[in-house]
């Protein structure tokens, strides 16, 4: 799925060659500012490498159409964009970006239940906790459907018992719908749990 050759980004990251297989849930593991979420930027052209090469199903990142690239390879960020409104304006944001059919309140409570935020679709964003605004940001990038998630530390603001059941079914999720996650965590319990490759990340370079 994703190939990279001779990879170097400023004095962040040194890659000599790392392959991440399609269909598979890959976790980034490493200590903070090792790379890992730099990693993750490169990957849909949030950032562009210095040197060497990124390939995507064959095909040379830099040949990729940007815009196009990322309604498929779509990143969560650790700290995602909260937007004013309702709980329901958020999770629909994603797909009014994307161009993309808007789905039925039943479809987003179903969401909401996948991603454990007992919250109704008319709330305020705004209102909620950090770890309620996670779990939103994570409920909208879920409706795009993309083929393949970024996530950096997409449960870092949740209690262990919560991240668990969370983890679990986005993992569900994925190998029920045949789609790639990739997700950076701090947690190698959680690696190891769920991830059925994992990479780690050292000073830069792949251990």
């Amino acid at each position: 799925m994703f190939q990279l050759n001779n990879l170097k980004y400023k004095s962040i990251l040194n890659i000599d060659y790392l392959t991440i297989p399609q269909g598979k849930v890959t976790c980034i593991i490493g200590e903070s500012g090792s790379g890992k979420t730099t990693l993750l930027r490169l990957l849909n052209k949030m950032i562009s490498p210095d040197g060497g090469t990124i390939h995507h199903n064959g095909t040379p990142l830099q040949e990729m159409d940007s815009v196009e690239l990322r309604r498929r390879v779509v990143m969560l960020p650790q700290a995602p964009a909260i937007f004013p409104g309702t709980v329901k304006d958020n999770l629909l944001i994603g797909l009014k970006f994307s161009e993309k059919p808007l789905v039925s309140d039943d479809q987003l409570n179903q969401t909401l239940q996948m991603v454990s935020l007992k919250k109704e679709l008319d709330q305020k964003a705004d209102k909620l906790s950090g770890g309620e605004k996670q779990r939103l940001a994570l409920g909208r990038v879920i409706l795009m459907e993309p083929d393949i998630f970024l996530l950096d530390e997409p449960s870092s603001a949740l209690d262990e018992s919560t991240e668990d059941l969370i983890i679990k079914k986005l993992v569900d999720y994925c190998t029920e719908k045949s789609k790639s996650l990739i997700m950076v965590t701090h947690s190698k319990r959680i690696a190891t749990t769920f991830g059925e490759h994992i990479i780690e990340i050292k000073n830069g370079e792949i251990v």
